[in-house]
């Protein structure tokens, strides 16, 4: 049966998956306006280091995190610094430890092989969406929040968006040239922060947050490399469990 919210409105349990997909596709279509200009701009610059569209896709599709492939394609080198690339990768998707940490709660009820494919779908922006909804759901009175074919549009849609503008721009990055040089990287970004402004629930929520920019913008001044990811990471993990409040 579904519950009532506090204005009296139904909230399903179990809301029709076609409905839900459909309000996926609908909430992340301004987020792919975003995604797709800095995909071009990830497959201009792989293609002036040799890349050609499979491998841009293959990559892009296997690896599915922007930050962490603009730092490998920016490695990219002759030879192959294998084991730099490794270690830059690991060390700028660190981040979704502390993602899919916030995430795990939600998908406790979903038999484990779900989890796991929601959680390889996981980015930025499909991270930040359905907290943000589950946050949303269950402030309006549903039991479970977090909606697995609204997450599912939203993730596969950035996938396919994602893979999709990278491949293009290895396919036109040498006649092209560099796009970055028109702004289009800080897209994303600008994209992010207005998803993360709808999770925003007062200064005293955001402690870590401010905890975690503070450490990775000094690591980033101070310390070479890609370590200011993982030093902001591990702030922010450190400083939420610090507040978190006590039983």
């Amino acid at each position: 049966m579904p519950r009532q919210s506090p204005a009296g409105s139904s909230i399903s349990e179990r809301p029709h998956r076609g409905a839900e997909i459909r309000r996926g596709l609908k909430d992340v279509l301004p987020v792919l306006i975003g995604v797709l200009p800095l995909g071009l701009a990830l497959g201009a610059q792989a293609s002036h280091k040799g890349l050609g569209p499979g491998a841009v896709a293959v990559m892009t599709g296997l690896n599915f995190a922007g930050g962490s492939e603009f730092a490998a394609v920016g490695l990219w080198a002759n030879p192959l610094p294998v084991a730099l690339i490794v270690l830059m990768t690991a060390l700028v998707n660190s981040r979704h430890l502390l993602m899919g940490a916030t995430l795990a709660p939600l998908l406790a009820h979903l038999p484990r092989w779900k989890a796991f494919a929601a959680l390889f779908w996981m980015c930025d922006e499909s991270w930040a969406m359905a907290y943000a909804d589950a946050q949303k759901r269950r402030a309006a009175g549903a039991l479970r929040g977090f909606s697995l074919p609204y997450y599912a549009a939203v993730a596969i849609g950035v996938w396919i968006a994602w893979i999709g503008s990278c491949t293009a721009g290895a396919a036109i990055g040498p006649a092209i040239g560099d796009i970055r040089a028109f702004g289009v990287d800080m897209a994303l970004p600008a994209v992010f922060l207005a998803i993360m402004k709808g999770l925003w629930t007062g200064a005293r929520a955001a402690r870590p947050w401010l905890v975690s920019l503070v450490v990775a913008a000094l690591t980033y001044l101070l310390v070479p490399g890609a370590w200011y990811v993982a030093a902001g990471a591990v702030a922010g993990l450190i400083a939420a469990w610090f507040w978190a409040p006590r039983a």
